[in-house]
């Protein structure tokens, strides 16, 4: 019973067949209920109309001993009693029960041989009139009158339901269409659904599971990029390797043996550092497509901790960093991706400036935006470079340091999750590179 009412069809099936009966049961009372109102009030009408028409002839009758009793007595099933004033009952209709004598005037309802009688009592001279009428007989009608309400539509149930089925089977024809181009498809197929011909309470549905779709997509990307990046980076710095530790080998001498362990280990860091990159830049494309609910960040507090971070490296090679502003603001975003993007900038900044250089960071609130500005006094970039260090693993040829080309492109990739404008330029004051991102500021 659990699995049949799990089908929507089903379930709409058996709550308007509910319906349909309940409907039928609440008309059938209602029809009884006007019914029985109706017919209490016309039947207490000829009640009173007979014991009226018997009123002016009633001595005369009773002498002759012949009674006109009106039609309805017999249409209508009354029972008619006579009493005289002291209690003695001179009059009773043909073959009908006897009735307890009442001294009340007008209507009453009193129970005689196990049933109820509406009864009318009239005073005329010295005689009392009772015209009486067994309640059944108004029942009868009225309930007669509410079954043939209720029957129709209990006879129009069938009708409606597959009516109902029919318009169900219509309706939910585009979900099966959704259903079947889901089912149909390959495992590495993410094209959208298409939304054309849904009810409006399917589509929010699909909707989300297109969404769901374009963010398993770009997880997928991502994650085949990450692959054929690491292939291809890898590649040189694992044969570099395996090259040193051949040279460790043939070494001949402790020194030329110092020599290629100092080399060995050099290279190792390098992979080392080569694969936290690609793993913090496959992180932050996987976060692009996930779809995560950002949350406010205060940027200001993320840079300070940032450059106390930093500092140490920038004294060791005798760079003066510093920072010469920090408005405060929030930004909505990711705390540790952000984290990551200071880190990238100011690390770019100490490893290119030259010993005994400078390094300015600054937080500056606009119109809008907070915007991170950290320019050095090293070499800078060329104009005609500036968009393509963008890129995964570019490293300009005349560089200085070696490094794996992903720090650049790490910092766009988390701009760009955080809906920021990424820009280099010259430095106007140190002649070095100056970046600049500016974030849109997070309205309290």
């Amino acid at each position: 019973m659990t699995r049949f009412l799990s089908s929507l069809r089903a379930r709409l099936l058996v709550f308007v067949l509910l319906a349909i009966l309940a409907t039928a049961v609440l008309q059938a009372a209602l029809a009884y209920r006007a019914a029985r109102a109706e017919a209490d009030q016309i039947f207490d009408y000829h009640m009173q109309q007979t014991a009226l028409s018997l009123r002016a002839g009633l001595p005369q009758a009773l002498a002759t001993g012949v009674i006109p009793l009106p039609a309805e007595e017999q249409d209508f099933d009354f029972v008619l009693q006579i009493w005289t004033l002291d209690g003695v009952r001179v009059f009773e209709s043909a073959a009908r029960a006897e009735l307890p004598q009442r001294a009340v005037l007008g209507f009453d309802d009193v129970g005689a041989h196990g049933t109820r009688y509406r009864v009318y009592s009239l005073q005329a001279r010295s005689f009392v009139i009772q015209v009486a009428q067994d309640m059944s007989v108004r029942q009868r009608m009225a309930g007669s009158l509410a079954l043939r309400t209720a029957l129709p539509i209990l006879l129009l149930a069938p009708l409606l339901m597959g009516l109902v089925g029919w318009v169900v089977s219509r309706s939910l024809a585009p979900v099966a269409r959704v259903q079947r181009q889901v089912a149909e498809r390959q495992a590495d197929d993410l094209t959208e659904v298409a939304e054309t011909g849904l009810p409006d309470e399917v589509r929010p549905l699909v909707q989300e599971l297109n969404g769901l779709l374009r963010r398993v997509a770009l997880a997928f990307d991502a994650q085949q990029r990450f692959v054929a990046d690491a292939a291809h980076e890898l590649r040189s710095p694992l044969a570099a390797l395996k090259l040193q530790v051949q040279g460790l080998q043939r070494a001949p001498d402790d020194a030329t043996r110092e020599r290629a362990l100092e080399r060995l280990g050099s290279g190792i860091d390098r992979a080392t550092r080569l694969i936290e990159q690609l793993l913090v830049l496959a992180r932050q494309q996987a976060r692009a497509a996930s779809g995560v609910r950002p949350e406010p960040v205060a940027l200001d507090e993320l840079v300070r901790s940032a450059v106390t971070d930093m500092a140490p490296a920038a004294q060791t090679r005798r760079i003066d960093m510093g920072l010469t502003q920090a408005d405060a603001g929030q930004v909505n975003g990711h705390a540790e991706a952000l984290r990551i993007l200071v880190r990238n900038l100011l690390e770019n900044a100490v490893k290119y400036t030259p010993e005994g250089g400078r390094v300015d960071v600054a937080l500056r609130a606009g119109a809008g935006t907070l915007v991170l500005g950290v320019e050095d006094s090293g070499p800078g970039i060329p104009e005609a470079e500036r968009e393509r260090v963008l890129d995964r693993f570019y490293r300009l040829p005349e560089a200085a340091s070696t490094g794996s080309g992903l720090g650049l492109a790490i910092v766009k990739a988390v701009a760009d999750l955080h809906g920021a404008k990424l820009q280099l330029d010259a430095s106007p004051t140190l002649g070095g590179l100056r970046v600049r991102v500016a974030f849109p500021l997070n309205r309290p």
